[in-house]
Order: C-alpha cells, then sequence, then structure tokens
C-alpha cells in the first residue's frame, strides 16, 4: 500500500493536471464560440447565393460551364483539413485515416503520382510529408486565422488546373459541425461541382450553445426547431430575379462564387469542430481527474485513519503492559 507522502503527491499532481484541462476547456468553449460567429456571419451570403441557384435550377436553366462537366478521371487532388495542435480527441487521427484510405484507394487505381494533397492544418501537413505524398501547400495559418481571400485563392487555383486538364478531380475532407457535441467527417467532390448534390446537402447545424450533453441538445433543437417554423410563416419571399444578359451566363458567374463559398464553409466547420472536439476531450480529462481525485482522496483518508489506529494501539498496549 503506497505511504500517506506518496497518495499526497498523487493528489496534488492530479489536482495540477486538472486546473490545466478545465482551463484549456474554457479556452476551447470561448474559441468555439468565436467560430460559431464566423459560420453565424457567412450563413446570410450562403443562404442567398444558394436560394438563387435553387430558383435557376427550378427554372430548368443549365449553364454550360467548365466546373461541372466531368471527364475521365486521370489525375485527382484532396483538400485535407486537419488543425494545428493536439489534445483534441480523435479529431486528427479520424482525418488522417480517411486521407491515408484515399490515396490508397487512388493509388492503386491511378498511380501514386497522380495524386496530390492540399493539406490545411499542421497535423494533416506533417502526416502527408512522412508518408511521402505529393504536397502542394502550406496554408496552417488559414486554421488560426480562417481568412476567405486565401480561401479564394486557394479554389481559384484549383479551378484553374481543373481547366486546364493538369487535374481532373478534387475532393476535400473536412469535419461538418452539427452542435458542439456532433461533428460529422465528410468527404466529398468539390471539382467538378455537382450544383444539385451541394444544394441539397444538410445545412443543419446548432450555433446558439456550446452544451455537448445529447439531452440538453435534443431539448434545444426541439424548441429551436418550433421557432424557426414560426419564423418562416411570416418570412417574405422574391423570386422574381432580373437576368442579364442571359441565365447562363449569370450562372458562369455564380458557380466559380458557390466554389469559393464551399472551400471556406470547409473551412469554418473544420475549426469549429476542432474547438468543439478539444471542449469535449478537456471536459471529459476533467471529470476522469475528478473521479481519480475522490478515489485517491477516498484512499487518503483510508491511510490515515489506519495510521492513527495502529498509533492507538500502540498506546493502548503499551499502557497495559505498564
Amino acid at each position: 500500500m503506497p505511504s500517506l507522502k506518496e497518495i499526497k503527491g498523487r493528489i496534488a499532481s492530479v489536482n495540477s493536471t486538472r486546473k490545466i484541462t478545465s482551463a484549456m476547456k474554457m479556452v476551447a468553449s470561448s474559441k468555439l464560440h468565436h467560430a460559431q460567429v464566423a459560420i453565424q456571419n457567412m450563413l446570410p451570403y450562403e443562404t442567398m447565393l444558394e436560394h438563387i441557384l435553387k430558383s435557376f435550377l427550378a427554372a430548368e436553366a443549365e449553364a454550360q460551364t467548365i466546373y461541372d462537366q466531368e471527364r475521365p478521371v486521370k489525375r485527382v487532388a484532396l483538400v485535407v483539413f486537419s488543425s494545428n495542435s493536439s489534445l483534441c480527441g480523435g479529431f486528427n487521427s479520424n482525418v488522417i485515416k480517411v486521407m491515408m484510405n484515399a490515396v490508397k484507394g487512388l493509388s492503386e487505381e491511378l498511380g501514386p503520382e497522380n495524386v496530390e494533397v492540399y493539406p490545411i492544418g499542421r497535423k494533416v501537413a506533417e502526416k502527408a510529408r512522412k508518408l511521402g505524398y505529393q504536397v502542394k501547400c502550406d496554408l496552417n495559418e488559414l486554421i488560426d486565422h480562417p481568412n476567405v481571400k486565401q480561401c479564394i485563392d486557394l479554389a481559384v487555383e484549383l479551378g484553374s488546373r481543373f481547366a486546364n486538364g493538369e487535374i481532373d478531380k478534387v475532393e476535400i475532407i473536412y469535419h461538418h459541425f452539427k452542435s458542439a457535441g456532433s461533428q460529422i467527417l465528410m468527404s466529398k467532390t468539390f471539382l467538378p461541382i455537382d450544383v444539385e448534390s451541394e444544394l441539397e446537402r444538410d445545412h443543419e447545424r446548432d450555433l446558439t450553445s456550446n452544451v455537448i450533453t445529447k439531452k440538453a441538445q435534443d431539448y434545444l433543437k426541439k424548441n429551436r426547431r418550433k421557432r424557426e417554423v414560426a419564423e418562416d410563416e411570416v418570412r417574405p419571399l422574391n423570386d422574381n430575379f432580373i437576368v442579364e444578359p442571359d441565365m447562363d451566363t449569370v450562372l458562369s458567374q455564380l458557380l466559380p462564387k458557390l466554389a469559393h463559398l464551399m472551400l471556406y464553409t470547409a473551412l469554418l466547420d473544420s475549426v469549429a469542430s476542432e474547438h468543439a472536439a478539444r471542449m469535449v476531450a478537456m471536459q471529459t480529462a476533467t471529470d476522469n481527474a475528478d473521479e481519480l481525485l475522490r478515489q485517491l482522496n477516498l484512499q487518503y483518508n483510508k491511510s490515515r485513519q489506519q495510521a492513527i489506529t495502529s498509533e492507538l494501539l500502540d498506546i493502548v498496549g503499551g499502557s497495559v503492559n505498564n
């Protein structure tokens, strides 16, 4: 059995660790709030752009652009989002695992020289270089400071290479942020753009709270849906767009903007998912530390009581002998 001094040292060590995990949980919660605000600020633009595209598609307009034309796939690029730091549970390992499986499958089909990786995040960049993949960029600063201009520059570069025939397909791998307790790892086609499937994708996000328990999330989701239904009943909708010079020309300008939005949305979702995953991991670590402290305090009290009892028995035994 460990001595009282050893148990006391372990209690002090666990207390120090608990303070660190608790502080990291609060920092992650604050950063998650800022990431949620960034997504919320992007949503009006996303909503209006998708509404315009849906209205045009409902009018059976068919725009022939280079960005939505499928062709035989000979060279593929993967845009993979991860974090720059650790201590966020399985966030990075899950992304890396999907990337490795995707590269392995594409390499067997097309050859390893025809698969390129655009890593956004230090963890996935280091792993890609270690495995010998063709790494094409270094955009780790985007994770700490999301920037729409750099996302547009990357989308333009990918679009230009796709239009020139240097690559035939682009896929993005990232975490879709649904709520503080739920992030879905997604792998979808970026180029060529499938407008209909992109407009029909899951847009559900909880940007109002940082709760991570399922019961609390279900309660908030139920009340929020009731409020949204009431708001939709009085929301005006105007589809009377005047299109000049013609529908095809306008759609040819809107599709690249949709591509820019897809990449920027993936970045914001990934950043929010990282902070949510870290918040959950630090909350779990703090709870485990609390449980360990409870067990150590119980063990300390038992050992202390046993030592006191032994001393009393020695005193009583000495008195009897005298």
